[in-house]
């Protein structure tokens, strides 16, 4: 049966939206790959696809959700990406969660947009390095 990771963020418009991309890449297949928000934009941040495309990774057809009972009641492994609005922050929901702690690419410049996506794509290969250990 395939496990289940769950990206979460406020938004779900950049952050956990690259974490998915990446992880469904690395991962090619072997686990279902989610991400979602408390509170969701209507649409994906224009620059986390632009960055995203520059590396060859297509977001554009993604949506941010929000994130349901059953994703968290369902995930082997939940990953918030850091919160800025404490309020929503999808932690307060999610028990055993892993925090990164990165920040929010809205209203970051490109160049900064691209390290966070470096960082997050660091953060993801960490983490399937760490699920690999655990077999």
């Amino acid at each position: 049966m395939t496990k289940d990771i769950l990206f979460v963020c406020v938004e779900n418009a950049g952050r956990s939206q690259m974490a998915e991309a990446f992880f469904r890449k690395f991962t090619e297949g072997k686990f279902n790959v989610i991400s979602a928000g408390t509170t969701p934009s209507a649409k994906v941040n224009p620059i986390v696809e632009q960055v995203m495309k520059e590396i060859g990774i297509d977001i554009s057809s993604q949506l941010p959700k929000t994130i349901s009972n059953s994703m968290i009641d369902n995930s082997f492994k939940t990953v918030n990406m850091g919160c800025m609005d404490k309020e929503s922050c999808p932690a307060l929901f999610v028990k055993d969660v892993i925090e990164w702690n990165i920040p929010d690419p809205k209203e970051k410049t490109i160049e900064d947009v691209r390290k966070i996506r470096d960082q997050i794509k660091s953060e993801v290969l960490s983490l399937i390095k760490s699920i690999d250990d655990e077999k």
